[in-house]
């Protein structure tokens, strides 16, 4: 199971709710470094995401398709709110949403396989890393400074805080950009991620024309890999940030280019 998902989540909300009493009005309307969004606009994903995930509102076939979109169309009907009713909205429903999650750690539903619209399917249990990195990456790399507008500080990320967000980083990529993505590997790639939340793993290519890219422990010794710390692929990965100022590869640099550039973690 993903305890460690749970933990990170709950750790991450906890920091974000230390910041909230420090604000005032005219820091939630400054503009953060999510291209759109003010700062409490992220607040209201947070809340949206949250509320949904408590009360899941019926399928609607009319909604975007593209995720990202979806996620700012949520945003836009609270546009019109005060910052106090999304700030109440955070605080009524991410813990029972955390309370979900924790529940949703335990069997029989614990591997039952839920689709996020969007995102892709992955098992119950995983649905604590999105909310760990969901978290974990909008306050670290929207909210707060140097990237975001705030100029508070939190303590260095840890293991702990990382590494479950890239759990759900890797169990994602074969998924989010489908045939896109899948077109840019032919080789084995490795990522070698280090720092916090370290890890190494081969990217496979589909083995058929319907298939998808395979994320598997280990490195291939004989494939070209990339480096990067963990917390830097959490901002270019989801193309915060250009992954050439953050990426080194050996091997041949070819095989490893038109992934990076394509790579679009939501």
């Amino acid at each position: 199971m993903t305890r460690a998902g749970i933990a990170a989540a709950r750790s991450s909300t906890a920091q974000l709710a230390e910041i909230i009493p420090q604000m005032d009005d005219e820091r939630w309307d400054l503009p953060s470094a999510c291209d759109g969004w003010r700062v409490i606009d992220v607040v209201a994903h947070l809340a949206a995401l949250a509320s949904e995930a408590v009360d899941p509102p019926p399928p609607d076939p009319s909604l975007p398709k593209n995720r990202e979109r979806y996620h700012d169309l949520r945003v836009d009907e609270r546009r019109g709110w005060s910052h106090a009713e999304v700030i109440e909205e955070w605080r009524r429903s991410t813990p029972l949403q955390l309370d979900l999650l924790e529940a949703a750690q335990e069997p029989p539903g614990a591997d039952e396989a839920v689709e996020v619209p969007g995102l892709g399917t992955y098992p119950r249990h995983l649905l604590a890393n999105t909310m760990a990195f969901n978290v974990f990456c909008h306050l670290r790399n929207d909210m707060l400074a140097p990237d975001g507008p705030l100029p508070f500080t939190l303590p260095e990320p840890t293991d702990g805080l990382v590494a479950p967000a890239v759990d759900f980083m890797l169990a994602g990529l074969p998924q989010m950009q489908g045939p896109e993505l899948t077109a840019t590997v032919r080789r084995p790639l490795v990522l070698d991620l280090t720092g916090p939340g370290a890890t190494t793993v081969t990217i496979l290519p589909a083995t058929g024309p319907d298939g998808q890219l395979t994320v598997v422990p280990g490195a291939d010794a004989a494939a070209t890999r990339v480096h990067s710390t963990a917390l830097d692929f959490i901002a270019w990965a989801t193309t915060r940030k250009p992954w050439r100022d953050h990426c080194r590869i050996t091997g041949d640099a070819s095989t490893a280019t038109p992934f990076l550039d394509c790579l679009n973690i939501i």
